[in-house]
């Protein structure tokens, strides 16, 4: 719901009132007193006028949802402001008679102003059910931004687990070369140990021979 929309509706109701007022006073006048109030009324006319380019203005650079119940509300206006002007134009025409004028104040001017009091009830039957959506539109405009700010969080959430994860594996790539690196070590260990072990079975066997020739030439001689 647009404030400013509220602020010129709230102007237009009051000065609507106000120029029913007049236009009843101005029926039950004669002369210049009826002359007057009549000036004042199309005065107030303009201004209501004003107000509801003003509101369709508004209307029209709103949401769409919004837009449609405020162009409603805003046809009801109009015709509750063109059925003021036409009682004005009755009053100012001058051809009714006493009589006539009597008639009009007990009969036309008391259904108009029914109908009046009917359209003005509708319209505060809009107004509220406009009121209501407005508050649906807040209440999901929360719920909107209370998601998105859990998105955020969630969002958050993930890319610091990602970090962990791209940390760990980093740590398990260093794990995976120093055991590489190890291996090669143990590898060329049992390489070596293997090739000492062949020198000293070499060096025992060719001990062992020396050994037996040496006793085999002693007990020969």
């Amino acid at each position: 719901m647009s404030e400013v929309f509220e602020g010129y509706e709230r102007q237009y109701c009051e000065l609507s009132a106000n120029l029913s007022k007049k236009c009843t006073a101005a029926g039950a006048l004669a002369g210049e007193q009826k002359k007057q109030k009549l000036s004042d009324v199309r005065a107030g006319v303009e201004d209501a006028e004003a107000l509801i380019r003003k509101m369709d203005l508004e209307a029209r650079s709103l949401q769409p949802n919004v837009k449609a119940v405020l162009l409603a509300k805003l046809r009801e206006y109009k015709s509750d402001l063109n059925n003021l002007k036409s009682e004005v134009k009755r009053i100012a025409s001058g051809n009714l008679n006493a009589a006539a004028r009597d008639e009009l104040l007990e009969s036309g001017m008391a259904d108009t102003l029914t109908a009046s009091a009917d359209q003005r009830s509708r319209l505060m039957m809009t107004t509220e059910r406009l009121n209501q959506s407005g508050d649906r539109i807040k209440d999901s405009r929360r719920t909107m931004l209370e998601t998105e700010e859990l998105g955020v969080s969630i969002l958050q959430d993930l890319h610091s687990q990602r970090q962990a994860l791209l940390h760990a594996n980093n740590t398990l790539h260093g794990v995976d070369d120093n055991i590489g690196k190890s291996k090669k070590i143990l590898t060329a260990i049992s390489r070596r140990m293997s090739r000492n072990k062949w020198i000293i079975g070499t060096i025992i066997a060719v001990l062992i021979i020396a050994i037996a020739l040496v006793l085999y030439f002693k007990l020969a001689k």
